[in-house]
């Protein structure tokens, strides 16, 4: 079939077929919306399917337009399928954006004057044990730290169960005296 120039050179038919498929894109854009909102999460997905099957369609233009919104649907199913493989493979679903509400994410970390204040009250404690007579302090770290009880403390220092809790009471009595005059003095 030959085709005559119109226009400085351009083909009329040419001229009339890319009309045409201008056209049926226009016309094609919102039923094709329609059915990827309906396969889609989000309208974002839907806009970006269509949009890429369109582009894609570009390449069959020269195909006879009644075959063109069979093939326009095909991509987009194509299409559809691609990006499901894609988000599986990646485990897309998995993935959580930083980017919205970030502030609303909870931190597993202590604010920085928390953190402050836990190692001040710690370095006050570890003051005042090491006020503490070394016997008395042994002692009380032995149940304190170590999880001894009284017996076990007993038999593992060579005195009786009356001498350790002597001890330990001795030691949380200085401990409560020494912490409030730290107290007293920081305020």
């Amino acid at each position: 079939m030959g085709r005559s120039s119109i226009d400085g050179g351009q083909p009329a038919e040419s001229s009339v077929e890319t009309i045409s498929f201008e056209r049926f894109v226009r016309e094609q854009r919102n039923p094709l919306l329609g059915f990827l909102r309906r396969r889609v999460s989000s309208e974002e997905d839907a806009q970006d399917i269509a949009q890429e099957s369109l582009a894609r369609l570009i390449r069959y233009r020269d195909h006879a337009p009644e075959t063109w919104s069979a093939l326009l649907y095909r991509i987009a199913i194509n299409a559809l399928n691609d990006r499901a493989r894609r988000a599986q493979t990646h485990h897309l679903t998995d993935h959580v954006s930083l980017d919205e509400n970030v502030h609303a994410l909870a931190s597993s970390e202590q604010a920085h004057e928390h953190r402050l204040d836990t190692h001040r009250e710690l370095a006050r404690v570890q003051q005042a044990l090491l006020r503490l007579p070394p016997r008395c302090r042994d002692i009380y770290l032995l149940n304190r730290i170590d999880g001894m009880s009284y017996p076990e403390i007993a038999t593992h220092c060579g005195i009786s169960v009356k001498a350790v809790e002597k001890q330990i009471g001795k030691a949380l009595a200085l401990l409560r005296k020494q912490l409030g005059e730290l107290d007293a003095g920081r305020n």
